[in-house]
């Protein structure tokens, strides 16, 4: 096997030897691809029977849910990954372009708006509901792009590690743009460009997908804007089950050892007396109940960082302990249900929303000081089936619906047909009855053949994630890029992290540019841009 080639600055690189990787989500397996691919030998533990963390699969009586994810953003950022492990997007993938990218229901409001495939067509959908929003949409692309394409130059990249992530030419040169969107937030960025309210909402929701609000993300995330509205919605065919399946694919296929079932409950450290500490290896419980030390020269902690950090290590080489944990923003909980409905339902596109006229009350709701389930709530619902025939019985439809809540474990669980705990089947029953009344579906709830629910304390049984967090700290500007976790030990020479907790941040994309990040530190590479990719003739083993 060859190492995949790379340029950049160095800065104390690490001879590949033996690494551990604590979870097997996107992230984790991601990580492992990368640095198996690079000469390292790798394996991967996953307390769960199937590898995929959020990214789940649940599958009952003909219907495929998947249980998290569902938004494919930034192709590039795949479109890179795969090619730093020798293959393609199209090799491992099947994409599908949806149009509509999203259909958006407004309280209040007959006529649903239809997000489209295209800039062009976005374009024209604004103007036809506002006069000069077109232009207006046009100029508040360029502006996403240009700062989007900045981001993934210079800051997505790195893990800020060099001062050249901050002293370059066009960070310098773009020094007090950036400055005015890291301090102004979002909300207002819009409502300076836009009247109609549902062009602001449109515009605002993708704060949601980084864990907060319009009013409390910096302006600097209007760049989300480009990928929907400019470089549109892709669905992966199958279900995004089919991104884990590749990426256990790709993993084994440079010799990841996969071990699922396997729980990490602690990571070995020497001794530090009064000297960094070392990793010499990670405690694992396989499934016969065996508990055994699997010896690595690195450790890469993709599980969720205050677990890793609180439940893994002393306290004493916990770089991030609870204390600092009690001052970190867990971004919105969720109330899941996955519904499998007889008959069909034109009425709902792939991917619809649903948005409540007082959107201010409805995110102090979730994340304001006297927190509460948001009554009515702005809710999303996928449906898969309206785009992939696999994912359900003929004749009837798979729905996920997503209603964001307080990171509170103590709403509940869910459970199947109804068992949840009463706060979590509550939400389910009015997100039900608002997506009839909105969409105009009455006998929606009569319909309903399968059901199962998940509230925010089965994000904390099932991924340990923190405060019951559905996505991860949000990307207020005291999370966001160097100010966001950092994916070293500050304490134990070895100890890497990976994931949605620490840099860059939340989603698909962001976790592989995490397993990245991780790969750069070991080679010592502090470029701050996108690795180089192998030739095509690199070696696969």
């Amino acid at each position: 096997m060859r190492p995949l080639p790379w340029t950049g600055r160095t800065s104390q690189p690490r001879e590949p030897g033996t690494a551990c990787i604590i979870g097997g989500g996107v992230s984790g397996l991601a990580t492992a691809g990368l640095l198996a691919a690079d000469g390292w030998q790798v394996d991967l533990v996953e307390r769960s029977e199937r590898p995929g963390g959020r990214a789940g699969l649940w599958e009952h009586d003909g219907y495929r849910f998947d249980t998290g994810p569902s938004w494919y953003l930034m192709p590039e950022v795949f479109a890179h990954f795969f090619e730093m492990l020798g293959t393609s997007v199209d090799a491992e993938l099947d994409l599908v372009r949806l149009d509509p990218g999203y259909r958006v229901f407004f309280e209040h409001d007959d006529e649903p708006v239809d997000v489209r495939a295209t800039r062009a067509a976005n374009e024209a959908l604004f103007e036809s509901l506002e006069a000069g929003a077109g232009s207006a949409l046009s100029d508040y692309l360029d502006s996403a792009r240009h700062v989007y394409e900045l981001a993934v130059d210079r800051f997505l990249y790195t893990s800020f590690d060099s001062s050249g992530s901050l002293l370059n030419t066009d960070v310098l040169r773009n020094g007090p743009r950036l400055s005015s969107l890291l301090t102004r937030s979002l909300e207002s960025h819009i409502a300076t460009r836009f009247d109609d309210a549902r062009l602001r909402q449109i515009l605002g929701y993708p704060a949601v997908f980084l864990g907060t609000s319009p009013d409390r993300a910096p302006s600097m995330y209007h760049l989300m804007s480009w990928m929907d509205l400019a470089e549109g919605v892709l669905y992966p065919a199958g279900g995004f089950t089919t991104i884990v399946d590749a990426l256990v694919r790709v993993a084994e296929r440079h010799g990841v050892r996969l071990r699922t079932s396997t729980t990490a409950t602690a990571i070995r450290t020497t001794a530090a007396r009064g000297r960094r500490a070392r990793v010499i290896g990670v405690d694992v419980t396989g499934p016969d109940g065996e508990t055994q030390e699997i010896p690595c020269d690195a450790v890469i902690g993709a599980a969720d960082l205050h677990h890793v950090e609180t439940a893994l290590l002393p306290e004493h080489l916990q770089t991030y302990p609870q204390s600092w944990w009690e001052q970190v923003d867990p971004g919105p909980g969720g109330v899941l249900a996955m519904l499998g409905v007889d008959g069909e339902l034109p009425q709902l596109a792939h991917h619809s929303l649903f948005f409540t006229t007082d959107w201010r009350r409805n995110f102090d709701d979730i994340l304001g000081p006297e927190p509460r389930v948001p009554d009515p709530a702005s809710i999303y619902v996928c449906r898969p089936s309206a785009s992939d025939s696999t994912v359900a019985p003929a004749s009837k439809e798979n729905l996920f619906v997503l209603v964001p809540v307080p990171a509170d474990p103590t709403i509940g669980r869910g459970g199947t047909d109804g068992a949840g705990d009463p706060g979590v089947e509550r939400t389910v029953d009015a997100a039900i009855d608002q997506i009839a009344a909105w969409a105009g579906v009455p006998d929606l709830a009569e319909r309903v053949e399968v059901r199962r629910t998940v509230g925010p304390e089965d994000f904390v049984q099932d991924l340990s994630s923190f405060s019951g967090s559905m996505l991860g700290p949000g990307h207020v500007l005291r999370q966001s890029a160097f100010f966001r976790a950092d994916n070293v030990s500050k304490k134990v020479d070895g100890l890497y992290y990976a994931g949605y907790s620490t840099r860059p941040g939340i989603g698909l994309p962001m976790c592989l540019i995490s397993a990245e990040l991780v790969l750069k530190r070991l080679r010592g590479d502090t470029s701050s841009g996108p690795s180089v990719t192998p030739t095509a003739d690199a070696e696969v083993g």
